[in-house]
């Protein structure tokens, strides 16, 4: 018998990996990025706007002298824009090639999400393409989104 193996044929080695993520709400919806691309999580700050800038780039921010594109995922996903609240925050994500911040309704909170509760996304899934999210993970009575950030934001990335 395997070492990894229990009686019930449980793979514990199976159990024990997992994703780090940082769960966001969008209205109703939870979604999940790996909290490794996340170099930070910010109060909103005063945006710049540029003219004839896509409808789901809000503009640029000065973050501690660095500037930020910031996007809007409600917009870029097709969603009802909402006023921002007292929850709203910018997520500041550093990927290879691009530094981009995101505005997300509220930040839940930073979980390991097993694998083996993680299931490939459909093709369409409320209002979203499916192509933005790598999967979807079951959690309690709750589902995640987890988004596939090389997909989004592949165009914008540094060859």
């Amino acid at each position: 018998m395997e070492l990894t193996k229990r009686n019930n044929g449980t793979d514990w080695q199976a159990e024990a990996a997992t994703a780090q993520s940082i769960l966001f709400k969008m209205g109703s919806e939870y979604y999940g990025l790996s909290i490794a691309l996340v170099r930070e999580i910010i109060k909103p700050l005063p945006i710049t706007r540029f003219p004839k800038s896509p409808v789901y780039v809000e503009g640029v921010i000065d973050l501690r002298g660095r500037i930020l594109p910031i996007v809007n995922l409600r917009k870029l996903f097709g969603l009802e824009p909402i006023a921002q609240t007292d929850d709203t925050r910018f997520v500041d994500l550093q990927l290879e090639g691009l530094n981009i911040g995101i505005i997300v309704d509220a930040v839940s909170e930073v979980m390991n999400i097993p694998q083996h509760l993680i299931e490939p996304a459909p093709p369409i899934v409320a209002g979203v393409e499916g192509k933005y999210l790598q999967g979807i993970a079951r959690l309690d009575d709750k589902l995640i989104m987890l988004l596939d950030v090389d997909e989004i934001f592949g165009p914008w990335k540094k060859g």
